[in-house]
């Protein structure tokens, strides 16, 4: 399934209106994730790599602790991801629904988002323009054209991509990242950086916490929560990381 599909638009530009030209835009369409059978969370997605996007999001939520066989159900129902189970715990009779825009908007209290991970390892020690300049090396085929997806990187301490996704919502984009690096035995990320393309939530600080990962940065700014969250974790945030230059909040000695 593709991630963008052309549109028929009609604009103005520089005071000359024009129509009958095509632009390409994001796909945005739900995945109901399923374990051992009975749903249990949809998201709005760019459609593409669901099962790391199912294995990435159950992981941050603690619900598995190792890669399962995952994908499309024997029913062969569209938009639908099959994972199998059991899982690590029960989470109740809550079930989640996420937006593009937001990864925890089905919580229903802050101690539900609490993070259930260890204090972040020493990692690497990182030059601060490698940082600053992360953000150049993620690859966004995506956004080139169409300009409305995010993106998410995981690194090396040399700055190399180890591998990249992209989504409408920068929840999934992490969540694909890290189902990924579940399915080829790198977690937890304890010699890793992450990146990402925009700014530096709440929910991203905790997903990069859960996967083990001691540096994340962001080419957006972070919030308060975030900073607070790596803070406590012992995470690297750096933020504002554009043009040469980056932002660093928290844990400061990993950055050379």
């Amino acid at each position: 399934m593709p991630d963008s599909v052309s549109v028929r638009i009609r604009g103005l530009h520089a005071a000359v209106e024009y129509e009958g030209f095509e632009d390409a835009v994001a796909v945005e369409e739900p995945l109901e994730i399923r374990v051992g059978g009975v749903p249990l969370a949809v998201t709005m997605r760019t459609p593409g790599h669901d099962e790391e996007l199912a294995l990435g999001f159950l992981y941050g939520e603690g619900l598995v602790d190792g890669p399962r066989p995952a994908g499309p159900p024997a029913d062969l129902a569209a938009n639908v991801v099959e994972v199998e189970g059991p899982l690590r715990r029960e989470p109740g009779a809550r079930r989640f629904y996420t937006t593009s825009s937001c990864g925890v908007c089905g919580k229903g209290a802050l101690e539900e988002v609490a993070v259930d991970a260890p204090e972040a390892g020493p990692g690497p020690v990182v030059p601060r323009d490698l940082l600053a300049r992360l953000p150049e090396r993620l690859r966004q085929p995506g956004f080139d054209r169409t300009g409305g997806l995010h993106a998410t990187g995981l690194f090396t301490p040399g700055g190399e991509p180890v591998v990249c996704r992209e989504d409408v919502g920068r929840h999934n984009a992490m969540d694909k990242v890290v189902g990924r690096a579940l399915l080829d035995g790198l977690l937890p990320l304890r010699d890793a950086i992450l990146c990402v393309s925009g700014r530096l939530s709440f929910e991203l600080v905790q997903k990069a916490a859960v996967a083990g990962a001691p540096i994340l940065v962001g080419v957006g700014a972070p919030s308060s929560l975030a900073i607070e969250l790596a803070a406590d974790r012992g995470l690297t945030l750096g933020g504002f990381a554009r043009g040469g230059r980056i932002n660093i909040y928290t844990g400061t000695d990993r950055v050379g």
